[in-house]
């Protein structure tokens, strides 16, 4: 099975590498498009400004690629601002545009006592339904790092949420075989492991069979 870890500048991609092997999953690390062959799994890591990770994305090349892979429900992985820009934009970046993958609008938390960004340990909760949650209790507890966050909706497949300065967002969202967290869990110990494991059995579960000649 073919996994790429997209690395095009604008993500933690050393410790989720290393997260994911742990998990059991072998990565290929890739700055650009050009010489790969169409990947089973994608990765997709990101941190930093909206607009500074959606420029970074697009200049590697790897929009067509990530398109054309979520096109063909194939097992795809999105982490923090990696999240963030599958939905149509940001308020942190007025006028770029997302991915489009999810409707909606990312916004700015707003509190007058709880710090921001919202950094640490926060509970995660789930009704249990997402295989990729198998074995997690709900609320277990994941590590956050973020300014921006996506509203909770009826249109979104939320997976599981979380509660911050007075708003609950989606910390996981899931359509098909795409999965996105606005947690690290290459950061979130044996709970985000725990997911990580989830992902590459799922990963391994569906990846195509070779014809029979």
């Amino acid at each position: 099975m073919k996994a790429v870890l997209i690395d095009h500048g604008a993500g933690n991609v050393v410790s989720v590498e290393k997260a994911l092997r742990h998990a059991g999953l072998a990565l290929e690390r890739a700055k650009t498009p050009e010489g790969l062959t169409t990947p089973d799994v994608l990765v997709l890591p990101g941190q930093g400004h909206f607009g500074q990770v959606m420029e970074a994305f697009k200049n590697s090349g790897f929009e067509p690629l990530v398109r054309e892979h979520l096109a063909a429900d194939r097992p795809f992985l999105g982490i923090c601002v990696g999240l963030q820009i599958l939905l149509d934009g940001s308020e942190e970046a007025p006028g770029v545009p997302g991915l489009g993958v999810f409707p909606g609008t990312v916004r700015r938390f707003q509190s007058t006592h709880d710090s921001i960004p919202h950094m640490g340990w926060n509970e995660v909760k789930h009704d249990g339904r997402s295989a990729l949650l198998a074995g997690l209790p709900s609320p277990f507890h994941a590590y956050f790092a973020h300014s921006y966050y996506v509203p909770t909706s009826d249109v979104l497949k939320t997976a599981a949420t979380t509660t911050y300065a007075g708003a609950e967002f989606a910390s996981i969202l899931e359509k098909g075989r795409l999965t996105a967290t606005q947690f690290h869990p290459e950061k979130s110990q044996e709970a985000g492991l725990r997911l990580l494991k989830n992902f590459v059995n799922q990963a391994v579960a569906h990846r195509p069979q070779p014809e029979l000649t």
